[in-house]
C-alpha cells in the first residue's frame, strides 16, 4: 500500500472532516472526489461507512451553521460579501436568492448539489430569520443526502476507483501539482472575468452624492431599484421616487421606462 492511502486510511476521518469543512465555509477545494475515495476505501474494508458519513454530516453542519448565524447577525450585508468575493459575476447570488425565494427551507434539500446556493443558502436562511431547529434539520438532511450520494457512488465503484488510484499514485508529486495548477488556472479565468465585468460597470456608474445632486437641482431621472425580492423584504427602505423591479422583470417592463430621462439602476 502506497504511503499516500496509508496515510489517507490512517487519518481518513479527520482529514474527511477538516476538507469538508473547510469548503462549505467557501474554501475552493472540492470535496466530492474525497467523498469518492473514501467511500471506496468504505467498499474495500478499510474504512467504516457510518464514520465516513457522519463526519462529513457533522462538518457540513457546523459550517453551515456559521453562515446561518453570520446571516442572522449580518443581514443583506453578507450577500454583500459573498457577491465581492464571487467568481461568477454575472449572477453573483441572484440566482440563489430566486431559488431560497420559490423553495424556503426545502432548497437546502438539495443547495449543496448546486455551485452558488451551496454558500448561499445558509445565511439565506439566518436573514429570513428560519428557526435553528428547521435550519439544523433541512440542512442535516441535505448534507446527508449530498454526502451520501459520492460515498455511495465510491462504494459501488470502489474497484474502478482503486484501478484508477494504482495509476494515479506513481505520480506522486506531479498529480498534486497538475491538479494545483488546474484549479489555480480556473480561478484566474473566473477572476479576470470579474474584473472585465468590474471594468464595465465603471464606464457608466454614478456616485450616490452625483444622483443626489441631480435631484435636488430637479434635474429629471428615473430611478430603479433592482435589489432581489430578497434583499427588498429585508430592507425594503428605497430612495424617494425610485421604482422596484427585479432584474428578472426589466425586459418584460422595458417598453414601459420613459425614454425621455436618465436612467439610474442601483441594487447592493
Amino acid at each position: 500500500m502506497s504511503d499516500a492511502l496509508q496515510f489517507l486510511v490512517r487519518n481518513g476521518y479527520a482529514v474527511l472532516f477538516l476538507w469538508v469543512g473547510a469548503e462549505q465555509l467557501g474554501l475552493p477545494l472540492p470535496a466530492v472526489p474525497l467523498l469518492l475515495a473514501a467511500g471506496a476505501l468504505a467498499g474495500a474494508g478499510k474504512l467504516s461507512l457510518g464514520a465516513i458519513l457522519g463526519a462529513a454530516v457533522v462538518a457540513s453542519l457546523l459550517s453551515d451553521t456559521v453562515w446561518y448565524e453570520i446571516g442572522r447577525r449580518k443581514g443583506v450585508r453578507v450577500l454583500n460579501f459573498l457577491c465581492r468575493v464571487s467568481l461568477e459575476p454575472d449572477s453573483c447570488v441572484r440566482r440563489t436568492e430566486d431559488v431560497f425565494m420559490r423553495h424556503g427551507a426545502k432548497s437546502l434539500l438539495v443547495a449543496k448539489f448546486l455551485p452558488g446556493l451551496n454558500t448561499a443558502a445558509p445565511p439565506l436562511a439566518g436573514i429570513f430569520r428560519m428557526p435553528l431547529s428547521h435550519f439544523l434539520f433541512f440542512d442535516g438532511l441535505g448534507a446527508l443526502l449530498w454526502a451520501g450520494t459520492f460515498v455511495f457512488l465510491g462504494f459501488i465503484f470502489s474497484n474502478q476507483l482503486e484501478r484508477v488510484a494504482q495509476y494515479a499514485l506513481p505520480l506522486g508529486t506531479w498529480l498534486v501539482a497538475i491538479l494545483l495548477g488546474a484549479l489555480a488556472a480556473y480561478v484566474a479565468w473566473k477572476y479576470a472575468q470579474r474584473q472585465r465585468f468590474l471594468r464595465q460597470l465603471r464606464i457608466a456608474r454614478i456616485t450616490p452624492d452625483e444622483l443626489k445632486g441631480l435631484m435636488d437641482a430637479g434635474r429629471e431621472v428615473l430611478v430603479v431599484d433592482m435589489r432581489s425580492d430578497v434583499e427588498y423584504e429585508v430592507e425594503p427602505e428605497m430612495i424617494p421616487g425610485a421604482v422596484h423591479l427585479a432584474a428578472a422583470e426589466l425586459d418584460e417592463a422595458g417598453g414601459a421606462i420613459p425614454r425621455d430621462r436618465d436612467i439610474i439602476l442601483y441594487c447592493s
